[in-house]
């Protein structure tokens, strides 16, 4: 009884402090005239990473386990995505299905 006063006391202690995420509306990303997509199913998490002291967008490839890097140039704009390379191959990442 006693657990469940304290667990109830904490979240209750804690909620106020809790609201939504406050997010900037979508903006389609492009390369040119071209949108930056993820493959079908979209499992590929597109992420941020500093790499040569650069920004880019990480976006991997469901299928074959490839990631694509497009350099950040400025605002919404990148440079055209190349394959992440490691040992002048191009990496893959094994998928776990």
């Amino acid at each position: 009884m006693n657990r469940l006063l304290l667990l109830v006391a904490l979240l209750g202690g804690i909620t106020p402090f809790c609201r939504a995420a406050d997010f900037h509306p979508p903006v389609r990303l492009m390369v040119g005239d071209t949108a930056i997509r993820v493959e079908s199913p979209g499992y590929a998490f597109p992420c941020w990473a500093t790499m040569h002291g650069k920004q880019y967008l990480l976006v991997g490839q469901f299928n074959g386990g490839k990631i694509r890097a497009y350099e950040h140039l400025h605002g919404a704009s990148f440079a055209p995505g190349q394959w992440l390379q490691a040992d002048g191959q191009v990496a893959e990442v094994p998928g776990v299905w």
